[in-house]
């Protein structure tokens, strides 16, 4: 015999019971979690508490668990979310980004690090790292490629010099709109954005605006400030941009490529332990010889170790005179990719691990 379908009132009372069991338990968490950081010592601040490759297994088995109906994405933000509220009790993270508000890097910072954080905006990829290695921020998000236009050669160029390591990637689908304080597009002269943001838009720009100027600016958050005050110009931003700047969307998803993504890093001072499913990140140089670059990833060739990525940037050590950055599989405290870098140093002028860190949650 058929169960009776529940009134529209009981199933509102399951729902209320429900929300009261999830809010006990969140406390519950929450009181957990201010157990922890006494029993760690009250001298420690919050980035004392944050372990990235902790956070990663957690949420990795968020995803693992999960049956439905709710996505995998949706479920780990909601997780992402109690994890960054319990972790502020202490003190919340700060977390530097290339600003102004609005900007694509800081929808990273959210979405690695959740809402109860110290977003701090910053005028440039310099700047956020200066922040970090002075401590003034406990990490930094900064963006590294694009999948359309490529690298970020800034970024690449800061690790160079820098002390600083990457424990984290983010991975954010990058949707570009056009927005004005006028409404007509035969009123715009100017479109300002950032470099990539209008190579990003170039197709679409050349049909809709091929005689309105281009300007580069240093961010797109950076350039829906300017549009604010300029009726006969555009900016190209992300949608949050148009809200903090009180600019009207004309056009959405104008980007040429329409799974257009950019990957951003998280920088900080540590190198980070194994979380199980880790990306490390190399420095690599040599001599100048025939077949250089051959005998520098032939190490990582003979342990089986996947290479995800390369690219080359002079070294500012001479003319001509160029270093590697390379993404791998695997951490490199761990087997194989352990033993490929023991053998690299014997033939590398430079090996340095930029960091070992959490594979980016889709």
């Amino acid at each position: 015999m058929n169960e009776p379908t529940p009134s529209l009132d009981e199933l509102r009372q399951r729902i209320d019971q429900i929300d009261s069991s999830l809010q006990e338990l969140i406390s519950e968490r929450a009181q957990i979690a201010q157990a922890v950081g006494r029993a760690k010592g009250e001298s420690l601040s919050s980035v004392d508490f944050f372990r990235p490759d902790r956070e990663a297994q957690v949420l990795r088995g968020v995803a693992a668990r999960n049956e439905g109906p709710l996505s995998d994405e949706e479920l780990v933000r909601l997780f992402r979310e109690i994890m960054s509220a319990c972790l502020a009790q202490q003190d919340p993270l700060k977390i530097g980004f290339l600003g102004p508000e609005g900007t694509f890097s800081q929808s990273a910072v959210y979405k690695q690090f959740g809402h109860s954080v110290r977003a701090l905006p910053l005028n440039t990829i310099e700047e956020v790292f200066r922040d970090v290695e002075r401590g003034d921020a406990d990490f930094g998000v900064v963006p590294v490629e694009n999948s359309t236009e490529g690298a970020v050669s800034n970024t690449l160029d800061m690790f160079i010099g820098s002390p600083l390591k990457i424990c984290g990637e983010v991975e954010l689908a990058i949707h570009q709109f056009l927005m004005s304080t006028v409404e007509d597009l035969s009123e715009i002269e100017r479109v300002y954005s950032h470099r990539q943001s209008l190579a990003q838009c170039r197709g679409w720009l050349h049909e809709h605006l091929p005689h309105a100027e281009r300007i580069p600016v240093a961010s797109n958050a950076e350039a829906a400030r300017r549009v604010r005050y300029a009726p006969d110009a555009a900016a190209i931003a992300g949608e949050a941009a148009s809200s903090v700047y009180g600019l009207k969307i004309l056009h959405a998803n104008i980007e040429d490529q329409h799974d257009n993504s950019t990957r951003f890093l998280v920088i900080g001072r540590k190198l980070l332990p194994p979380s199980g499913e880790d990306k490390t990140s190399l420095l690599i140089s040599g001599d100048d010889r025939p077949g250089l670059l051959y005998h520098l990833i032939d190490p990582l060739a003979r342990a089986g170790v996947s290479m995800t990525r390369i690219e080359s940037r002079p070294s500012r050590q001479g003319k001509w005179d160029y270093v590697f950055f390379l993404d791998v599989a695997g951490h490199a405290e761990e087997a194989p990719l352990k033993t490929a870098l023991d053998d690299l140093r014997e033939i590398a002028t430079v090996c340095k691990v930029l960091g070992s860190y959490p594979v980016a949650l889709k």
